[in-house]
């Protein structure tokens, strides 16, 4: 009979696999509104494994493997936080005014979510992170700051936008930025001042757009905004 080297002999056993410890849905919250602690506290640039693993007491390896990167992390912890929609994604109301008023009231909604402080550092390192600007629009949003593509081309099929040269300028640069104002200054923001923000500045302002002389800028909210030349930052501060 003949006999069986080492390699052979191993070859011949029953190959086992290791199991995985299962994940734990309430230890992952847990983790999570550390995240979301931490990402108001400090800002996004901040945020690091080390400290919402110390915060959440639990290791690191915990953490790389449920999120292979922060931006994975942390827009984990928007998607399980307040600012959750179970509702349609799509804006669709049959009129641009209505989707104007809809993506306003939904901004609204995504800054209440949390204090002003934390949409201010979302909303900033969406502007330094164009790559987490476009995370958080998939996975989260939209959240209200910018005009979706499908709520221009509606409106041009519907005759409400000029059929050439819309652009969304008017819409990114001044939504969101005055309603996050209002908000961080605790002024009102209900229907009656939504309806005079799309009625006197959006729409009119989005039906001038294709009368432009010159290529309209990339507005704050697009997620790809142009940065000011750093040389030109350090003389306005002399």
């Amino acid at each position: 009979m003949p006999y069986l080297d080492k390699d052979q002999f191993d070859g011949c056993r029953p190959r086992t696999h290791r199991v995985g410890r299962p994940r734990d849905d309430q230890r992952e919250k847990e983790i999570l509104a550390a995240v979301l602690l931490l990402l108001s506290e400090v800002g996004y640039d901040r945020v690091t494994f080390e400290e919402v693993a110390r915060r959440a007491s639990a290791s690191k390896a915990t953490l790389y493997r449920r999120w292979k990167s922060k931006r994975d992390m942390v827009v984990s912890a928007l998607k399980a936080g307040p600012s959750r929609r179970d509702e349609p994604d799509e804006i669709n109301t049959g009129s641009l005014r209505g989707d104007l008023l809809a993506l306003c009231r939904r901004l609204v909604q995504s800054m209440r979510s949390a204090d002003g402080q934390t949409a201010m550092l979302l909303l900033q390192a969406g502007l330094e992170d164009p790559e987490l600007c476009e995370e958080i629009e998939r996975s989260v949003g939209p959240t209200g700051a910018r005009l979706p593509k499908t709520v221009v081309q509606a409106a041009v099929g519907r005759g409400e936008l000029p059929h050439e040269g819309t652009d969304p300028f008017p819409f990114e640069e001044v939504a969101g930025a005055v309603i996050l104002l209002r908000r961080l200054n605790g002024l009102e923001i209900d229907d009656r001042y939504l309806e005079a923000l799309v009625d006197t500045v959006l729409i009119p302002a989005l039906r001038a757009t294709p009368s432009a002389e010159h290529s309209l800028p990339a507005g704050i909210f697009s997620g790809h905004p142009a940065a000011q030349p750093a040389d030109t930052i350090a003389k306005d501060t002399l």
